[in-house]
């Protein structure tokens, strides 16, 4: 890749616990999630604007590196972070296989990132299975 190579590539990640599971119940602990994959994200060369961590599922917006693909990025992040936290707490934990990963135009990013920071109070009155079914909808995905 050149060094003369410019890019702004927001993608806004969403995953969730294996079976949906409400697995990660400690706020708290939540919040250490949230940090240790600011830390983790920057480590790896991936600048992570924003993300939130709920009891079932993650919300991510990451700027797309040069040298990676959103498969990539997944990947680092579910991975490292499943294994730190099961390096801190006493059962086992997992990600579910799969991700979503949705493209945020410069324009939209505020109001992502206020949806983002909002989880607590959004996830009151609907639950993840309705949020991630509206998201497709409203991205047009098809098949699934």
């Amino acid at each position: 890749m050149s060094v003369r190579s410019f890019t702004k590539v927001w993608i806004h990640f969403i995953w969730g616990t294996k079976n949906r599971d409400k697995s990660l119940t400690n706020r708290e602990f939540r919040k250490r999630i949230s940090k240790h994959l600011s830390v983790n994200s920057e480590n790896q060369g991936i600048y992570m604007k924003v993300n939130y961590a709920n009891s079932d599922h993650v919300h991510a917006v990451i700027d797309l590196p040069t040298n990676m693909t959103i498969e990539d990025v997944a990947r680092l992040l579910k991975g490292e972070s499943s294994s730190w936290i099961n390096n801190n707490i006493d059962f086992k934990f997992n990600w579910a296989t799969g991700y979503a990963a949705f493209s945020v135009s410069e324009s939209k990013l505020n109001k992502v990132i206020k949806y983002i920071l909002s989880q607590e109070e959004h996830h009151k009155h609907k639950s993840f299975t309705e949020e991630h079914n509206e998201f497709l909808r409203a991205y047009n995905v098809k098949g699934v």
